[in-house]
């Protein structure tokens, strides 16, 4: 086998399965546990592999309610309270963004009482200035990746 294209065909190979062996991994690469290893902890240390995690039904979980969170926020106070919802426990997702708003985040919450209760402790941050919640309905999609092209 080639190595050309190792490293993605890895990363995709992974995506298939994330607990696969190195000598699984090998064995599907057509190559030895030795580069399989080698290719790992480089994808690793380049950031390109950022950990290994599970993938948490959190509606199996009773967190029925899923939200978006739309935040106008003082220019020079983005990074502070997009920081103050990465680090709020059921922010699953925080993003400085272009638009209306400065900061799109979405929680995950037990019932619209635990939803409420936390936004507006949010509220009280004098540097957010606006905000726009969406009680998503329905979730088509979450948590999805996709397979790198190799050529």
């Amino acid at each position: 086998m080639t190595y050309e294209n190792l490293d993605e065909k890895l990363v995709n190979a992974l995506l298939d399965d994330g607990r696969a062996s190195l000598r699984s991994l090998a064995e599907e690469l057509g190559v030895s546990v030795t580069t399989v290893s080698n290719h790992l902890k480089d994808l690793e240390s380049s950031g390109v592999i950022d950990g290994y995690t599970p993938i948490v039904d959190y509606d199996a979980l009773g967190y029925d309610v899923t939200a978006v969170v739309q935040l106008k926020v003082e220019g020079n106070a983005i990074t502070e309270v997009a920081d103050l919802l990465r680090d709020a426990k059921q922010m699953v997702s925080v993003y400085e963004v272009t638009g209306d708003h400065d900061i799109v985040a979405i929680g995950k919450f037990r019932d619209t009482d635990d939803m409420n209760r936390q936004i507006k402790e949010l509220l009280h941050d004098t540097n957010v200035k606006e905000s726009n919640t969406s009680v998503v309905l329905n979730t088509v999609s979450e948590h999805e990746q996709f397979p790198l092209d190799v050529e």
